[in-house]
């Protein structure tokens, strides 16, 4: 017997289907994943916190360049890395089946 009551139209026979279902059960039962999971989607200030860092960095480098300021080379130097940091977590974001954010 084969079951078509999934959302993607997914042919699954009932050994598989009862497969999924203890799968998830315990899935389910991960309280750590569950709390991760919920958690995973509370930054929304991630994307904008890389973006004004960007500006800024690249606002410092250019003064850095043009002045020769050891202060604002020092601020450049201080500040890339964690724009770097943050830009780089910016993909673990948690997405939906079709690829799309998720904003909690």
């Amino acid at each position: 017997m084969e079951f078509r009551n999934d959302p993607d139209d997914v042919v699954l026979s009932t050994h598989e289907r009862l497969v999924l279902w203890h799968i998830e059960a315990k899935l389910d039962g991960d309280q750590r994943l569950v709390r991760r999971m919920r958690r995973a989607g509370t930054r929304p200030w991630l994307p904008l916190s890389v973006a004004v860092l960007t500006c800024a960095s690249l606002i410092l480098l250019v003064l850095g360049i043009l002045t020769s300021s050891l202060a604002v080379l020092a601020a450049f130097a201080t500040l890339w890395p964690l724009t770097l940091l943050l830009a780089f977590r910016l993909p673990r974001r948690p997405t939906d089946a079709q690829g799309h954010v998720r904003w909690s």
